[in-house]
């Protein structure tokens, strides 16, 4: 199978994130994904959690890339990574109802079909997959579990 990665350099500032954004949509939309197909949303979704996180967490540059499966463009998976310069792995952090932060990997955990993280030079890469052609339907609901209100997906 070949597959087709694309990749954009992000600046430690938390204003790259709505570029990385940008730069994914129209990535997306020339890889057949429409912007307003829910995948889209769950991609971008994803991508901009993963690289706050980068950008916030750690204070380095970060390298975003997407890959893309090649075949029919309703099937493969599309995978997200972001590789920076700090080795400190990710923690997840269970944020009460009214804290503002804490909440990046558990909807990554809910969007994505898989994550997780790697080694990668001085640093660390942090990636999620999310298979296509299975129905991506976002939307909140509340985890009784967690107690948390998250975005998740229906594709699970």
């Amino acid at each position: 199978m070949q597959v087709l990665q694309v990749q954009l350099e992000v600046g430690p500032d938390p204003a790259e994130v709505g570029r990385a954004r940008r730069w994914a949509r129209s990535r997306l939309v020339g890889s057949g994904i429409q912007h307003d197909e829910p995948l889209a949303e769950t991609l971008i979704l994803l991508i901009s959690e993963l690289v706050t996180n980068a950008v916030v967490h750690t204070g380095c540059p970060a390298v975003l890339r997407v890959l893309f499966g090649s075949g029919k463009a309703e099937a493969g998976t599309v995978r997200v990574e972001v590789a920076d310069n700090c080795a400190r792995p990710p923690r997840r952090r269970t944020a009460e109802d009214d804290e503002t932060n804490g909440r990046g990997l558990e909807l990554v955990d809910g969007l994505a079909d898989r994550w997780g993280w790697e080694r990668e030079g001085a640093g660390k890469a942090i990636w999620c997959e999310v298979d296509r052609g299975v129905p991506v339907i976002a939307s909140y609901r509340r985890d009784v579990r967690a107690g948390v209100r998250v975005l998740a997906g229906a594709h699970r």
